[in-house]
């Protein structure tokens, strides 16, 4: 007996291209001698679909196009399908078993997960039925996602008959996710045991990324495959007597090659799927933007790609030097807009209003805004995303100019540290030069004022990644993010900033989520709010 799991990048809506996708995999499998394919939770239409899922319309679509695929599969193919369905008024999270052009069954997932970015109690009716299909002479049950966490579904496929368990996941990546997957797959297996086949998405989807990393455990918890992350794979996956026999086994990834690979591929799937011809952004010098350069070349190619350096009076020559070196590095069309003259204007126009008021933010934010202004308008006139370059560590604290250096349509550092930023920085470095060594070594700099440098404003970066973490990840209080070792003034300055700060990040373009507390669908602080942290 040999089964595929069809590890594929859906387009979410894009119900006829999905279809078409898990029809080419079963027919590549069905040639390869496999007898049934699994794919990913809710493959047919993509995940997540959000109020789609609110529509009759969308619902009827995908029944009629999962019809379609049943008729079209190869003769004595068995599929296992993710889909939405609709029954009496009643919304499901389901998968069907697809074979000879009929839907022999259908299983409604059981577990809603209603937590961080997961919102599927607003959509679907939680089933409470197991289902267990013969294939071969042997029963097959079927889980979805998080059911899996949860001993109750699997429990109920093995109570009626299962031999197999298939899962069916959309199980978006963040920092050591597929760790925790071995460890909820292994302990199903212990309890019931019977082999597990774990088939995951792939892909971007706004803020989420799918890595994949599809992987198969025999009845005793033993991992015999490991698929490929990042990647479409049609994994083979050979039984005897009724257990998988040993195959591929990928090795993983360190955090920040898996990181690295989540961010292009979330910027890859961003402006393909949503047809931006490509995408520009400005380079600054520093190191925020230099990886943001280097992720969009590599998700994209240098010929999607554009740089727009933009200096001010402040700006330091090795600054110029760095960013022209590096855009000659990846090849990308480069530009220098002088912004001097610009903000002269605007300095005149403002004087009169400003009279008795000495300089402050007010006029390092107008070269950002001025930036800002360039950059969208060479957005509207070509078509191209502006890509922002803020990290975490920045939207945590406010550091970043709204409408300025906020400006654009998809920030792809906005889950990273910046103590990551220059690990991700050399870890690029480690597979071909790509950021030039000066801008990874040089302090940081937003370059508004003389002399300027990130750490006259913020703790450092050490610091303030550490305090960030306990309290925007981790959710610690105050007393317990000092107890490890954090000064009480640092700790006290950087919570207040996050609190003062959301009206900001309110304002900010969606982003990658690499972390498991992103600011984005899983940070729902409001912005009019009297209450304190305990200080």
């Amino acid at each position: 007996m040999k089964f595929a799991i069809a590890q594929i990048n859906c387009t979410l809506g894009c119900l006829s291209s999905n279809a078409a996708k898990i029809l080419e995999a079963a027919e590549r499998a069905h040639a390869q001698g496999a007898s049934l394919l699994l794919t990913p939770e809710l493959s047919l239409c993509g995940y997540p679909p959000e109020d789609l899922l609110l529509r009759d319309g969308f619902y009827a679509a995908c029944d009629d196009e999962l019809q379609q695929l049943a008729c079209a599969a190869p003769a004595g193919m068995t599929l296992v399908v993710g889909h939405p369905h609709q029954v009496d008024g009643l919304r499901f999270n389901a998968a069907s078993v697809l074979r000879d052009g009929a839907i022999i069954t259908t299983y409604h997932k059981h577990e809603l997960p209603n937590h961080s970015v997961f919102d599927e109690l607003r959509y679907f009716t939680p089933g409470d039925q197991p289902c267990v299909f013969e294939h071969e002479g042997v029963r097959i049950g079927i889980n979805i996602c998080a059911d899996i966490w949860e001993a109750g579904a699997a429990q109920a496929a093995r109570g009626a008959g299962a031999e197999v368990l298939l899962v069916l996941n959309a199980s978006p990546y963040h920092l050591d996710k597929q760790l925790a997957r071995h460890a909820v797959i292994r302990e199903r297996t212990h309890e019931n045991g019977i082999p597990v086949l774990y088939a995951n998405l792939l892909g971007g989807q706004d803020e989420l990324v799918f890595d994949g990393a599809s992987f198969v455990m025999d009845a005793h918890g033993k991992l015999t495959h490991q698929f490929a992350a990042f990647e479409e794979v049609l994994g083979l996956v050979e039984f005897e007597h009724g257990q998988p026999k040993s195959g591929e086994l990928q090795p993983p990834l360190d955090t920040e090659a898996s990181v690295y690979r989540a961010l292009c591929l979330g910027v890859r799937d961003y402006i393909l799927k949503n047809r931006f011809p490509g995408v520009l952004l400005g380079l600054s010098g520093g190191i925020d933007s230099a990886l943001t350069l280097a992720v969009a070349v590599d998700a994209l190619g240098a010929d999607k790609v554009r740089a727009v350096m933009m200096p001010s009076p402040y700006t330091a020559q090795i600054s110029l030097d760095d960013a022209r070196e590096m855009a000659q590095i990846l090849g990308v069309r480069y530009d220098e807009l002088d912004i001097q003259p610009t903000l002269a204007a605007f300095e005149q126009t403002l004087a009169p209003l400003f009279i008795g008021r000495a300089a402050d933010t007010t006029e390092e934010n107008l070269q950002a805004r001025i930036r800002g202004t360039l950059l969208m308008a060479l957005s509207n006139k070509t078509g191209s995303l502006v890509l922002v370059t803020s990290n975490k560590s920045e939207m945590t604290v406010g550091y970043s100019t709204l409408y300025g250096d906020m400006a654009g349509g998809f920030a792809v550092l906005k889950d990273v540290s910046k103590t990551l930023v220059y690990r991700l920085s050399n870890y690029r470095n480690s597979l071909g030069y790509a950021i030039p060594e000066r801008i990874i070594t040089r302090p940081p700099s937003a370059e508004l004022r003389p002399d300027q440098t990130d750490q006259d404003s913020l703790p450092s970066y050490d610091d303030l990644d550490g305090i960030m973490a306990c309290y925007v990840e981790r959710n610690l209080s105050i007393p317990e993010i000092v107890a490890r070792g954090y000064a009480e003034a640092d700790v006290r300055r950087v919570v207040k900033l996050v609190r003062i700060n959301e009206y900001k990040r309110r304002q900010s373009p969606v982003g990658v989520r690499i972390t498991d507390r992103s600011f984005g669908k899983d940070w729902r602080y409001p912005i009019t709010a009297r209450y304190q942290d305990d200080f």
